[in-house]
């Protein structure tokens, strides 16, 4: 049986709930990967904080928009109308996406680390069994809609978790500064919405990343003599 999707007038608890889904407290190992950050660094490709914006920005525009965001809003719609095969199409695709055996490890990971969030806070699907290989964008969908977390809200806390999550690897490994990490936010929250707008926009045939700068860091990371982050 299908939910009903939350309206735009989404409440308080469910600001909450979202704030809980995107918190880097969020028990599921997110902080433990880089997304081929820190080969960037390592390769000289991002020296400091005018390249990461620019970094940052490219993943928004040719990565996020294009893939994981709008896949979201189809998790999201998929679940709310029970859609088994939508759910299985929209998870086999995103995982066709990840292009690296770390890319496609963080995501199984993520989603396994959040599924068993999800039962033992009590929140599963009527039918758990929904949520057996299920990627992290997938449960990531399923957790924001028994959260009554809307659509659009949950795409921009997914994206606002991921700017997180890569500031803070910079903060590790470039070094950049916890203020140029603000400054950063500021110049990018502008980024996130419109990278939103667009994934709510794109149709099926538009979806897709295109990101081989990343892909190749990815690769490179995988054997990097010393890291910081999981590969």
């Amino acid at each position: 049986m299908g939910m009903t999707m939350p309206t735009e007038s989404s409440d308080d608890l469910a600001l909450l709930g979202l704030m809980q889904l995107v918190s880097p407290a969020l028990p599921i190992g997110a902080f433990a990967w880089s997304q081929g950050l820190e080969s960037a660094f390592e390769l000289d490709w991002v020296r400091g904080e005018d390249d990461l914006g620019e970094w940052l920005e490219g993943v928004l525009d040719d990565g996020l928009a294009r893939c994981e965001l709008p896949a979201l809003a189809r998790f999201m719609a998929a679940w709310a109308e029970d859609d088994v095969e939508a759910l299985e199409h929209w998870n086999g695709w995103l995982a066709a996406t990840r292009e690296t055996a770390e890319l496609a490890a963080e995501e199984a990971r993520l989603g396994s680390a959040l599924t068993r969030l999800v039962t033992s806070l009590g929140l599963t699907p009527p039918e758990p069994s929904r949520l057996n290989g299920m990627g992290y964008v997938g449960v990531f969908a399923w957790l924001a809609l028994a959260r009554g977390v809307t659509p659009r809200q949950a795409l921009l806390g997914f994206a606002w978790a991921w700017l997180e999550n890569q500031l803070a690897v910079a903060c590790k490994a470039l070094p950049l500064g916890h203020t140029a990490a603000q400054r950063l936010i500021e110049r990018l929250r502008p980024a996130l919405v419109a990278a939103t707008d667009a994934a709510l926009e794109c149709d099926d045939d538009e979806l897709g990343p295109m990101l081989p700068g990343l892909a190749l860091a990815s690769a490179q990371h995988e054997t990097q003599y010393s890291r910081l982050f999981r590969s």
